[in-house]
């Protein structure tokens, strides 16, 4: 991957996040945060699939650190947590599975299609544990906060 190449994943991946978060009505002053946020859980998904992670994992992390950082946006500005992480899960949405397992079925070719699906599912699953992950984190580090304090 070329640096360009890079830099145009990373524009794209925040003008997608953006627009969808303008498509469902997004406040505007949540938009850039969920943008970057979207950004920052891109990026740990596709260097972990980069580095062998497999796309389960990619997905995994970067929506644990999506769930992180939504809370900590929603902190900052006093907002709820939803109006950050919706926008910024949508770069990890497996749509291109989603699309090659309905042709796959719709061609017949059943056994590509429940492969599809399968990822699908998997990745799926991985998006909604690392959530799970990002408020067990989230309150493990607000148990810290007020231990420490």
């Amino acid at each position: 991957m070329t640096v360009v190449q890079f830099v145009i994943e990373v524009v794209g991946t925040y003008v997608a996040t953006i627009a969808f978060g303008i498509l469902i009505n997004i406040p505007r002053r949540a938009l850039n945060f969920g943008g970057w946020i979207g950004v920052l859980g891109y990026l740990l998904y596709r260097f972990t699939v980069l580095a062998g992670g497999g796309y389960v994992i990619g997905n995994l992390l970067g929506a644990v650190v999506i769930g992180v950082a939504s809370l900590q946006a929603a902190r900052l500005k006093k907002m709820p947590m939803i109006l950050f992480n919706i926008p910024a899960l949508v770069p990890l949405v497996p749509g291109g599975q989603a699309y090659q397992m309905i042709k796959n079925f719709a061609l017949g070719h059943n056994d590509t299609a429940v492969s599809f699906l399968l990822q699908v599912v998997m990745i799926s699953g991985a998006i909604a544990f690392g959530f799970l992950l990002s408020e067990l984190v989230n309150r493990v580090q607000q148990r810290l906060l007020r231990h420490h304090r």
